[in-house]
């Protein structure tokens, strides 16, 4: 990259970070006063107003700063633009925890073009925490850089990810199991991207979960990049997964997943 592209970059950085920031600590809050809680698709799949108004907040201020760019938010919203960059938003990743009281849930949000994704930002409230992070922009956590990511043996592995519950006996489940033979010990948290934050953070190793959109992706998929690891989308069992961590971890589950 070039010393303009890079000041570009670092100032779209800069931007996504204060976003994520002023989102979560929004919904903090809305959810301080109470919620509102509306369910989507099932029991666990919930929205409430402090989501729709966190990501109203995003939007309002990408519109007046990157006004060029698309933008595509999980609560709704769908703008174009005429940049070839699109911004993805999760106003409050890991809701159905949010809702319930548990402090593992964060806003988050990435920038991508056509070719790839370019950043990630991410928030925690609970700590004041803020990751930020992209292929071509090493991550960063309140600034500083992180450690480098351990070298954790097969067996001393831990493994963040989710199923639900219908899955456990299918051919989606077998995958799954499979997967499980490459780490030691696994923790289901709620909140995919703030178990990709513990990732680069040095806490766990490696996540999976299949069937992740966009918002709920790219912002640890961005921030685990720069951080020196690997996120990839594996199609195994009729379904794609989303596999990122360190970079051993993550072939390894990639190859259990496709049976290999």
């Amino acid at each position: 990259m070039g010393a303009m592209d890079d000041a570009h970059l670092a100032a779209d950085a800069s931007l996504a970070a204060d976003l994520v920031r002023e989102a979560a600590l929004l919904a903090a809050r809305i959810r301080a006063e109470g919620l509102d809680v509306s369910r989507k698709t099932s029991g666990s799949d919930i929205v409430t107003q402090a989501d729709t108004a966190a990501e109203r907040l995003i939007v309002q201020q990408l519109t007046a700063e990157r006004p060029d760019d698309a933008i595509v938010g999980e609560e709704g919203t769908s703008r174009p633009g005429t940049s070839g960059r699109t911004w993805v938003i999760d106003p409050v990743d890991g809701t159905y925890n949010f809702s319930r009281g548990s402090d593992w849930w964060c806003s988050a949000i990435a920038l991508h073009d056509e070719a790839d994704v370019l950043l990630g930002a991410v928030h925690h409230a609970s700590t004041l925490r803020t990751w930020v992070g992209g292929p071509d922009l090493s991550t960063t956590l309140d600034g500083e850089a992180l450690a480098p990511l351990p070298e954790t043996p097969r067996e001393a592995r831990c493994a963040t990810t989710y199923l639900h519950p219908p899955f456990y006996g299918s051919e989606v489940g077998e995958a799954f199991t499979r997967a499980l033979g490459e780490v030691g010990t696994l923790r289901m948290l709620g909140s995919g991207t703030m178990d990709v934050m513990a990732i680069a953070s040095g806490q766990w190793d490696v996540l999976f979960q299949h069937s992740v959109a966009d918002w709920d992706r790219l912002p640890g998929a961005a921030i685990m990049r720069g951080a020196g690891g690997e996120s990839v989308v594996v199609h195994a069992a009729g379904v794609d997964w989303t596999v990122t961590g360190a970079p051993a971890a993550v072939a390894d589950v990639r190859a259990a997943l496709l049976g290999r």
